[in-house]
C-alpha cells in the first residue's frame, strides 16, 4: 500500500484550509498536517513536522525576499514540492518564485491533478536519487538524541552510554545533519513526536 502524503497549509482563512482538508479527503492519499496561520514558525516547525507537500499563501511573507525565504525552506526539505496558494492580488515575480501555483478559483480536478504532478514529481526525484543521503538516525544517535531531549550535556551523556565527550558530540552533529533541527526544544519535540520518549 501506498504511504499517505502528508499536506502542510500554512494559510490564515479557516474557510481556504477546511475546503483544502475536505478535497483532499475525497481525493484519498493525502494526511493533512495540523494548518499554521503564518510563516512565523515555518523554519523551525519544518524538519520536525516534515511534510511532503508545502502549501502556502506567499502573501504572508511580507515584502520580504520571497524567493529568499523559500530558498532556506526548500534547503531543510529539498525534495519538497512549494505550492503557492493564490486567492488575491500577488506580484508576478512573487509567484514566479513557485513551481506550482494553485488558484481557488481553479476547479477541484484541476486543483488535484496540480497537487498530483507536484507529487509525483517528488516520487521522480526520490527514484532518481538526488535525496540519496541517510536521514534516518542510527540506534546511537537515538540514544544520544533521547538524552539531549532530556536536558542532559554531552559530558553527562558521555558518561552515561561509556563513551568520549568527542564522540557525543559528533552524534550531535549528525542528529543536527539529519532531522534539520538545531534547538534543544526543537529535538524534544522531535523526539516525542516519534515516540522515542
Amino acid at each position: 500500500m501506498k504511504p499517505l502524503v502528508s499536506v502542510l497549509v500554512v494559510e490564515p482563512s479557516e474557510i481556504i484550509v477546511e475546503g483544502l482538508r475536505s478535497m483532499l479527503e475525497k481525493a484519498g492519499g493525502y494526511n493533512m498536517l495540523s494548518p499554521m496561520h503564518d510563516v512565523a514558525m515555518l523554519e523551525e516547525r519544518l524538519p520536525v513536522l516534515s511534510p511532503d507537500l508545502l502549501i502556502v499563501n506567499p502573501t504572508l511573507f511580507g515584502s520580504a525576499n520571497v524567493r529568499q525565504q523559500l530558498s532556506m525552506l526548500a534547503s531543510q526539505r529539498p525534495a519538497m514540492p512549494l505550492v503557492a496558494l493564490v486567492y488575491q492580488y500577488v506580484e508576478p515575480d512573487v509567484v514566479g518564485s513557485f513551481k506550482y501555483v494553485v488558484d481557488i478559483r481553479q476547479t477541484r480536478s484541476s486543483v488535484l491533478s496540480l497537487l498530483k504532478k507536484a507529487v509525483d514529481d517528488l516520487s521522480h526525484v526520490d527514484e532518481a536519487g538526488e535525496t540519496s543521503e541517510d536521514y534516518e538516525l542510527s540506534d546511537r544517535e537515538t540514544d544520544v538524541l533521547v538524552l539531549v531531549a532530556k536536558g542532559m550535556s554531552s559530558k553527562e551523556i558521555a558518561s552515561q552510554l561509556n563513551i568520549s565527550v568527542h564522540t557525543v558530540n559528533s552524534h550531535r552533529k549528525n542528529i543536527t545533519h539529519k532531522t534539520g533541527i538545531k534547538s534543544v526544544a526543537g529535538l524534544a519535540v522531535y523526539a516525542m513526536i516519534h515516540n522515542l520518549m
